[in-house]
């Protein structure tokens, strides 16, 4: 299905739960976080996975908070992979309990999985993320590695002053691993909309830290480099200093089931409740109410809502 701008929409992140075992500093806040409403049950989710593929949707990306920590998301992924017209069901997460459940999701159909990982020092990780450790989410990448995805990508969230003196060696986790690394300019969102200017970097010193980076193509919103025989790929997201929204196919639905045209974006359309044609009309309107620009510019994201209740 076509937007108002003539960007055909393919692409729907589904948040399935707000709550998180991590507290990232950038996502959410420290401390008890209050949910904004109760999450989507596995049959409303199956419904709007189904919806969406009516409407053109082929890829589907279930997020979170973190998806892991639903008792039932293998039963979910099960159920969106038999979707007639859904073409890649991807997941993201943030590993701590990815060595469990990496081959339980490889089997029921998830192709692709993302990893979130900021930093590869054991104490600078469990600084940024209040507590997680390090060990147990590099033993969900090797158990992911081992269980045959289709397709692994790490995110790393670039963070001025903080884990950018580590540019150099995630790069060469492309060397060891055949994965994508993705670094992913930090916005202005939530937790961090204080935060001082030197956090917020451009991702072009990724090739000034890596000068042997050699252009290889370009995959939606991320231009993509490879280092001389690395058997991956590393992939700059520019939100703040490139202008991508013309590139971008994708609608967020959060956990609490409102609709995002844009991940920056005020506007929401309530999809809860709704069934058959009301509910592939209230989709269509956000497909078709997808702005033309996050306009970042203005420094700030229009949302109230931070990473974790929208879905990363």
């Amino acid at each position: 299905m076509l937007d108002t701008c003539g960007r055909e929409v393919r692409t729907l992140r589904l948040s399935v739960t707000e709550a998180c075992d991590l507290r990232c500093r950038y996502c959410m806040p420290g401390g008890v976080t209050l949910l904004r409403g109760a999450p989507l049950t596995a049959g409303e989710i199956m419904a709007i996975a189904q919806g969406a593929a009516k409407l053109g949707i082929n890829k589907i990306r279930l997020t979170g908070g973190e998806p892991l920590i639903r008792n039932d998301i293998v039963e979910i992924c099960e159920g969106i992979s038999r979707i007639a017209g859904i073409a890649s069901l991807c997941i993201t997460t943030n590993g701590t309990r990815l060595a469990g459940l990496a081959p339980a999701l490889a089997g029921a159909g998830v192709q692709r999985l993302n990893l979130s990982l900021d930093s590869l020092d054991e104490s600078r990780y469990r600084s940024l993320t209040r507590g997680g450790e390090l060990a147990t989410v590099l033993a969900g990448l090797e158990a992911a590695l081992a269980a045959g995805f289709e397709r692994i990508k790490i995110n790393c969230v670039l963070i001025g002053g903080v884990n950018d003196s580590e540019i150099e060696a995630f790069v060469a986790l492309t060397v060891r691993w055949p994965v994508d690394v993705r670094f992913i300019e930090l916005m202005p969102m939530g937790e961090c909309t204080g935060w001082p200017p030197e956090r917020f970097m451009h991702a072009e010193e990724v090739l000034q830290r890596c000068p042997m980076l050699a252009p290889i193509d370009a995959e939606g919103v991320a231009a993509r480099y490879r280092l001389p025989g690395a058997r991956g790929a590393v992939g700059l997201i520019r939100p703040m200093s490139h202008a991508f929204c013309g590139e971008c196919d994708r609608i967020r639905i959060t956990a609490d089931g409102m609709l995002k045209p844009c991940l920056h974006s005020g506007t929401e359309i309530n999809l809860r409740g709704l069934a058959g044609d009301a509910l592939l009309q209230a989709l269509a309107q956000g497909i078709g109410e997808k702005p033309t620009s996050h306009h970042l510019e203005s420094g700030h994201s229009d949302t109230d809502r931070r990473m974790n209740q929208i879905g990363g």
